[in-house]
């Protein structure tokens, strides 16, 4: 290769590298990053048989490679969060270079309009979608309004303080601790104001804008997909931020005991069980899939669709709990399965990604107070007879909804994906066959 064909596949292999940084910085399941890699590479020319890619979530490796050549390119992933609508757009660009003949320029031109663009909702906006997200799960394990207007209270500050922590440099756990701890704080106090009937509810629900809802599904994903060190690696980081979270809580409930009654014995003994009509359940949870829906940056338009994906989910997962009697974690799975099964269908209605839509709508679904309780009976063992039997059971309990709402996600997407991936490989054959003949397509 001369030394100008040597200089276009380094481009070439950068373009590629910071394509997938984007995708893994912004929550993608790994099996989503390889596929939209593969496409831009055939964009670029590079034949899938040459191209070797090695995905972890802190770094990915490229290499293109034939008989008598080899080149290798690392690029390091660090700032990682969830943005829907970059994973949408990047999709989307992936094919319109293909069909629309972009030049490498105008492909990094439009690749850095989505690295720079802005969030679509502003931070206090972002804090007030987190608290009616926590305020609807507040409701949805059988509150009050008032007990869901101290809960959103409660999560808009601590929401506004774990940014602010993020903002001025602090280690990501120890700002989700300290948000944990001030939000519990304020919802502790507000069982004192005497208005509301269901005083010790916001304990439940105040922390949860915090629960890895995204990373424990796309653990699953990947596992499941046989990606075996990122999952464990997102199955630590989610561990990690229980933990966190767990901490700030508990730091809270071992400050507030007073007159030797303590506060996580209240905690642990709150029900979760709803007795409000389906019609709360579903504006409960409408409010809560959207409000996680702005936290995880998904497209205003697809706001309401969300939402409805998330009464969907919710209705269905109670229906099979409670009227059928099936249980908490064969009704999750059913709710979930729905859901991914219409959005099936739907992914070509809005021409988004499939997680885009199920994702955030079974948000509202997760465990997320089985999972801390469980820490908690863990960390606050005094030797009873029957605390460890409690904290496994709700650890295991939380453990296998989570599992089956990852499955219920999954499994209509991967059969739908096996025909779907048909279709898409042959139209890319086709618009690529096109390419060639208009003299766009040049091989490395």
């Amino acid at each position: 290769m001369t030394d100008k064909e040597v200089l276009l596949l380094r481009r070439k292999l950068d373009l590629l590298l910071r394509t997938g940084k984007l995708l893994i910085e912004s929550a993608a399941d790994t099996n989503r990053v390889e596929r939209n890699m593969k496409r831009v590479a055939a964009f670029m020319g590079i034949p899938e048989e040459k191209l070797h890619l090695d995905i972890s979530y802190t770094m990915i490796m490229v290499n293109v490679s034939d008989e008598r050549n080899s080149f290798s390119k690392f690029q390091k992933c660090e700032k990682h969060g969830i943005n829907m609508t970059t994973l949408s757009q990047i999709s989307k660009l992936s094919w319109r270079a293909i069909e629309q003949d972009y030049s490498l320029d105008k492909y990094e031109e439009e690749l850095e309009k989505i690295a720079r663009q802005p969030r679509n909702y502003t931070p206090y906006v972002l804090a007030i979608g987190a608290g009616i997200a926590c305020g609807s799960f507040c409701k949805l394990f059988g509150c009050d309004w008032t007990a869901f207007l101290f809960s959103s209270i409660c999560a808009f500050v601590g929401f506004r303080i774990r940014a602010r922590c993020t903002e001025a440099g602090f280690n990501p756990y120890m700002s989700m601790a300290i948000a944990a701890f001030i939000a519990t704080c304020l919802a502790y106090a507000s069982s004192f104001t005497g208005l509301s009937a269901t005083p010790y509810h916001p304990l439940l629900a105040c922390a949860l804008f915090i629960v890895p809802g995204v990373p424990l599904i796309n653990f699953v994903d990947d596992m499941i997909d046989n990606h075996l060190l990122v999952g464990i690696t997102r199955a630590a980081n989610t561990a990690m931020t229980i933990g966190a979270m767990t901490f700030g809580i508990t730091f809270a409930m071992r400050i507030l005991e007073m007159n030797d009654v303590k506060i996580d014995q209240k905690f642990s003994e709150l029900s979760m069980i709803p007795h409000d009509s389906y019609l709360i359940y579903a504006i409960a949870a409408a409010l809560a899939a959207a409000g996680f829906s702005m936290i995880f940056n998904v497209q205003r338009r697809l706001l309401w669709v969300v939402g409805l994906g998330g009464v969907i989910a919710v209705c269905t997962r109670n229906f099979v709990n409670f009227e059928l009697g099936y249980g908490p974690v064969i009704g999750s799975f059913m709710g979930s399965f729905v859901v991914s099964l219409i959005a099936v269908k739907a992914v070509h209605w809005f021409h988004v990604p499939n997680h885009v839509l199920t994702i955030p709508s079974v948000i509202p679904m997760i465990p997320g107070v089985l999972m801390y309780r469980s820490l908690l009976g863990f960390i606050n063992m005094h030797g009873v007879v029957g605390e460890v039997t409690n904290a496994f059971f709700n650890g295991i309990s939380s453990a296998l909804i989570i599992l089956c709402i990852s499955l219920g996600v999954a499994v209509p997407n991967i059969f739908a994906r096996r025909y779907i991936a048909k279709d898409r490989q042959r139209y890319l054959r086709e618009e690529l066959e096109k390419r060639r003949q208009r003299g766009k397509f040049i091989e490395w």
